[in-house]
């Protein structure tokens, strides 16, 4: 890292698994008993290695709300107020991405919750050729409930673009 240029941590997280709503509201699905724990326990992943946000945005379904505040659980005080953004909701890659360059620069950690397809697109989009391997690969494979991508990313938010960030780790709850 040269002189000048910080380095941001990009933590890109799918909500905790849900139940399923057969009256066809999507948005208001709510965690599972399950779901709550997956979101506890990537919480209390975040305050083992020290990679905690700063803020936090999230798609406003239900289901990321509360995985939200499960996470926020485990980080008691350090916890970020979460940023509920309803552009998040089933959000595309390039609209995560966008929602991503609008993060103000004093912000050096960024975590943002939403849902697949769109958080597996943009994680594999913004693996840069010196991302770890075995995270990459494992990712690309499979992207449970509650797992959780961090990146690092040398420069600011709103110039990051496609292979544009180091994944350094892949974890699942």
């Amino acid at each position: 890292m040269s002189q000048g240029i910080t380095t941001r941590s990009l933590l890109v997280l799918r909500h905790a698994e849900a139940g399923h709503d057969y009256t066809g509201d999507d948005h208001g699905r709510a965690l599972t008993a399950r779901g709550s724990e997956q979101a506890r326990s990537v919480g209390n992943w975040l305050v083992e290695t020290g990679f905690l946000p700063e803020a936090t945005s999230t798609s406003d379904a239900l289901r990321t709300r509360q995985t939200c505040v499960w996470v926020n659980a485990q980080l008691g005080e350090k916890a970020p107020t979460p940023y509920i953004d309803s552009r998040l909701y089933l959000a595309s890659e390039d609209e995560l991405l966008s929602a991503v360059h609008e993060t103000p620069e004093a912000v050096s950690a960024l975590l943002v919750v939403a849902h697949m397809p769109g958080v597996q697109s943009l994680s594999m989009a913004l693996a840069g050729m010196d991302s770890a391997e075995s995270p990459v690969l494992e990712m690309a494979r499979h992207w449970p409930t509650c797992g959780i991508a961090r990146f690092e990313i040398d420069g600011t938010w709103s110039e990051l673009q496609a292979k544009g960030a180091r994944l350094t780790h892949f974890h699942c709850a």
